[in-house]
């Protein structure tokens, strides 16, 4: 595994109380970067960000696929790019000690694309409203009817090559991140796989499950994503 260079991408919009456990907790023998996505925080995020040693970039638009997309472009303006990227997120309800389940498949496998599965782990009570139990049961159900691609979570948690997220074409800029990259990863016959991870109670206020206009607009936005790229 030391011989992959892996970066790790974290969007993160105020979550100074959770960033530096995230950081903190990250393989450091495993990762080569750590780059935090701030995304217009009004609280200590960057500073935290800073003091446990992460690249911190700045995407003052709100969206969660925003500030993927600025870690991103980021990564291509090197001379040697990444192997891997890992995403997750800056909440510490992923365990972020469990990375190398996410990087050993496309390590020794040859997958393209693993996500860590919530649906799979050992999920802590109440660290999933039943609306987002629901809401990945049905997306995932449909990405299975459309794609045929069996998946069982939409979990942000994921590893992926990094050529082969170029490959995707990411568009999303909000919600609908997470499904577009496993819809548009299906629809190119890419390798894709599911490893369990754990998942506690994030700390601080869920910004989506947390508020019903949070829940609705991600709702709608995923099931549009869907439906979007099967045309």
């Amino acid at each position: 595994m030391e011989q992959a260079d892996i970066r790790v991408i974290i969007p993160a919009f105020n979550e100074a109380k959770s960033i530096g456990h995230v950081i903190g907790d990250i393989p450091e023998a495993l990762v080569n970067e750590v780059i935090v996505v701030n995304n217009a925080s009004k609280d200590e995020t960057v500073l935290r960000a800073e003091q446990a040693g992460a690249t911190v970039l700045d995407e003052p638009r709100k969206g969660y696929g925003r500030a993927c997309l600025k870690g991103i472009d980021y990564l291509k303006q090197m001379d040697n790019p990444p192997d891997i990227l890992v995403f997750l997120d800056a909440d510490y309800s992923d365990s972020p000690d469990e990375m190398d389940r996410l990087v050993q498949p496309i390590i020794e496998d040859d997958v393209d694309l693993v996500i860590g599965s919530r649906a799979l782990g050992k999920r802590e009570k109440g660290a999933m409203q039943p609306q987002q139990i629901f809401g990945n049961w049905l997306a995932t159900r449909l990405i299975q009817l459309f794609y045929g691609v069996v998946f069982t979570d939409l979990g942000p948690f994921r590893a992926i090559k990094y050529k082969k997220l170029l490959q995707l074409n990411m568009q999303d800029k909000t919600f609908g991140w997470t499904v577009e990259m496993q819809v548009k990863a299906a629809k190119q016959g890419l390798a894709t796989a599911e490893v369990p991870v754990s998942y506690k109670e994030r700390i601080g206020v869920s910004k989506i499950s947390g508020t019903l206009s949070g829940t609705v607009k991600a709702g709608y936005k995923i099931l549009y994503t869907i439906f979007k790229n099967l045309f």
